[in-house]
């Protein structure tokens, strides 16, 4: 369950964004930006500046969506707070991003668990300029809204592993393309800094069965060679990966068990 609730569109497509929320914007883009210069991923940044983000004001849904069909053919949907795992693949499928049309408050201005409108534009969009992440992230959409609940759950962890926490080596050195961690100052630092943090090579079947927690910091990521694999990615025959993941099932995880709390 979740206490926000997304914004309603007005007849423009527009969302009336109050003025404490254009300053909630701008305080998270600024206090991100500082973070992400030297750490994300070429792509990324080369995305974000197409994008042209107001720092003053929460943008709007067209003004994004005309970048994007330009780009790579995507678009934003405004979606409630929370969407079934069915709309969640349906929508990627059909190259539509969803997107909860609500800011997080004061109160949880460091950390919000679930993904809100500033995680999903300033972590993601940048992203869906570039065509080979584009492409993967629609064939994921696909592949998810065939698969059975058990392989749903596997695939959770490649988007998770790519999508939301993925790293890239470039010429200069690991970079970050995971929205995930382009949306979150403390992880951006964490996930190349840390000494602690491990770093693997890529490898699909290390990913899809290694276990994870949305509420830590993450214990290990992985590493692309190139953007260009994710494009790869999507031409293997997924569905095989995932069964055979299922069959050497789920690696140790890295992590404490969250501790049950009863009422």
């Amino acid at each position: 369950m979740t206490k926000y609730h997304s914004k309603p569109l007005n007849s423009k497509g527009f969302i009336d964004w109050s003025n404490e929320e254009d300053r909630i914007w701008h305080d998270l883009i600024a206090r991100q930006e500082t973070v992400i210069e030297q750490r994300a991923c070429q792509a990324y940044l080369d995305g974000l500046a197409m994008l042209q983000l107001s720092k003053d004001q929460a943008p709007q849904l067209p003004d994004i969506n005309r970048i994007l069909q330009r780009e790579t053919g995507w678009q934003v949907e405004p979606v409630p707070a929370l969407i079934n795992f069915d709309r969640f693949f349906a929508l990627l499928a059909d190259k539509k991003f969803p997107v909860a049309t609500f800011l997080r408050s004061r109160e949880e201005f460091d950390y919000l668990q679930e993904p809100d409108f500033f995680h999903e534009i300033f972590g993601h969009c940048a992203m869906l300029t570039h065509p080979d992440f584009a492409s993967f992230t629609q064939v994921y959409g696909k592949l998810g809204a065939n698969a059975s609940p058990k392989q749903r759950a596997y695939l959770a962890r490649l988007y998770w592993f790519t999508v939301e926490f993925g790293l890239v080596q470039e010429s200069d050195g690991v970079k970050i393309y995971g929205g995930g961690i382009l949306s979150s100052p403390a992880e951006t630092v964490y996930s190349l800094d840390n000494q602690t943090a491990i770093r693997e090579k890529f490898d699909i079947q290390q990913v899809l069965r290694t276990p994870y927690r949305i509420d830590i910091m993450q214990p290990i990521y992985y590493v692309l060679d190139d953007l260009r694999e994710l494009y790869h990615l999507s031409q293997e025959n997924l569905v095989q990966q995932v069964e055979s993941a299922m069959q050497a099932g789920l690696l140790a995880p890295l992590f404490q068990p969250k501790e049950e709390t009863h009422a």
